[in-house]
């Protein structure tokens, strides 16, 4: 009997750990509500962005995408969580980028210089989508090279000999 007492008390200690980390891991990466206010946007483009995206102000994170829909003129209406003491100017623009090649897509706000916020529920009226690095990469590799090769598949006529 004792020995069932020492295995439920290991048992009950390995489960508050893990308690106690979840917490911790959940805390200290910004998971959790934002607590703030709603901001909206609409975007030609949103690749590789989902609920749950950064939405980064100078490189800090100040919010997440809350949803994102399709309107009826094709835009992505994108809704994002600001957190409460962050005030975004009305000039604002926002950008999806990512901070390198294979890193992760997020929502950039670059503020402007107008000295009226926007409140909340307000949009965000300049914006530029994704950019479709896939599509510039394959224009760049099927692009012709100066015009050196004839684009009809016939050889070129060799030069006349004196």
């Amino acid at each position: 009997m004792h020995n069932e007492t020492v295995e439920t008390l290991i048992g009950a200690a390995v489960i508050a750990i893990a308690v106690i980390f979840v917490v911790y891991a959940y805390r200290s990466t910004g998971t959790g509500d934002m607590s703030g206010y709603e901001l909206t946007a609409k975007l030609s483009r949103v690749d590789g962005l989902a609920a749950g995206t950064d939405v980064r102000l100078a490189g800090l994170k100040v919010g997440t995408i809350r949803s994102m829909s399709l309107d009826p003129s094709y835009l992505i209406d994108v809704r994002m969580d600001i957190q409460k003491g962050v005030k975004v100017p009305d000039d604002s623009s926002l950008v999806v980028t990512s901070a390198g090649l294979l890193s992760s897509p997020y929502l950039s706000i670059a503020p402007g210089g107008s000295d009226k916020m926007l409140p909340p529920g307000g949009q965000i009226k300049n914006t530029q989508g994704a950019i479709d690095m896939m599509g510039l990469l394959n224009k760049f590799v099927n692009s012709s090279s100066g015009g050196s090769a004839p684009s009809n598949g016939s050889p070129a006529p060799a030069p006349a000999q004196p």
